[in-house]
C-alpha cells in the first residue's frame, strides 16, 4: 500500500474506531490487512450516516443529507465516486473489487431516512443488511441465510431488546456453524451485549466468540 492510499485508510480506521468501537474491535480479528482495511470501508459509509442526526438539527436537513448519500450510490456503483471524499472512493473501490449488490446499501439509508421520519425500526435494513455484506467482503457468496439472525441478534440488542436477542441467539449460533470462520470476524460483534464494558474485556468477548465460532 502506498503512503498516499495508507492515509486515508488510517483516517477510515480512525473514523470507525471513535464512531463504533465494538465492531472497529472485531475488525481487528481480520487478519489480512486488506480485508480489514475493505471492512473498514464499508463501517466508514455506515458511521457516516449514523452521524447525520447529530450534525443537523432539524429533521428535514437530515433527510436532505440522506437523499444526498441515496444520490451519490449512482456514482459509487458506476466506478465514478465523487472525487477528494474518502469514503465514497474507498466504498467504490469496494463494491467493484468485490462485486457488491446495491440493494443493501439503499435500503440502509431509506431505513435511516425512515428513522428521521419516526416510521418503526427497520432492524434487517440497518442490521441484518451491512452484516451480511461484512460477510460476503470476507467470504464471499452464499452465507447470507447463516448470518440473518445473528445480525438480528445485533440489532435486538442495539435497541434495547436484550430478551429478544438472548432468545434468538441459540437459533443464530446454529447458523453460524454453516459460516467459514473466514468471515466470523463480519458478526463477531454480536457477541456483545454491554456498551458500557471496558474494552479489554470486549477484546475478550470477542477472542473467545472467534475461538468458539459462537456470538
Amino acid at each position: 500500500m502506498t503512503q498516499a492510499a495508507q492515509a486515508p485508510a488510517d483516517t477510515l480506521d480512525q473514523q470507525v474506531r471513535d464512531a463504533d468501537l465494538d465492531r472497529w474491535l472485531s475488525s481487528r480479528l481480520v487478519a489480512d490487512p486488506i480485508a480489514r482495511a475493505d471492512l473498514i470501508a464499508l463501517y466508514a459509509f455506515e458511521a457516516e450516516l449514523m452521524a447525520i442526526p447529530t450534525r443537523v438539527t432539524q429533521p428535514l436537513l437530515a433527510e436532505m443529507r440522506y437523499t444526498w448519500w441515496a444520490e451519490q450510490m449512482d456514482g459509487v456503483f458506476a466506478g465514478a465516486p465523487r472525487k477528494g471524499h474518502p469514503v465514497l472512493e474507498a466504498l467504490t473501490d469496494l463494491v467493484a473489487r468485490h462485486g457488491l449488490d446495491r440493494a443493501p446499501f439503499d435500503a440502509l439509508i431509506e431505513a435511516h431516512i425512515g428513522r428521521v421520519r419516526e416510521e418503526p425500526h427497520d432492524l434487517d435494513a440497518f442490521y441484518v443488511g451491512p452484516m451480511q455484506v461484512g460477510v460476503r467482503i470476507l467470504a464471499g457468496e452464499g452465507h447470507d441465510a447463516a448470518v440473518a439472525d445473528a445480525g438480528r441478534v445485533r440489532g435486538l440488542t442495539q435497541t434495547g431488546r436484550g430478551h429478544e436477542a438472548a432468545a434468538l441467539r441459540s437459533t443464530a449460533n446454529g447458523a453460524l456453524k454453516r459460516l467459514p470462520p473466514v468471515g466470523f470476524p463480519a458478526v463477531a460483534h454480536a457477541a456483545l451485549t454491554d456498551p458500557e464494558r471496558p474494552e479489554p474485556l470486549k477484546r475478550l468477548r470477542l477472542l473467545w466468540a472467534v475461538l468458539r465460532g459462537r456470538i
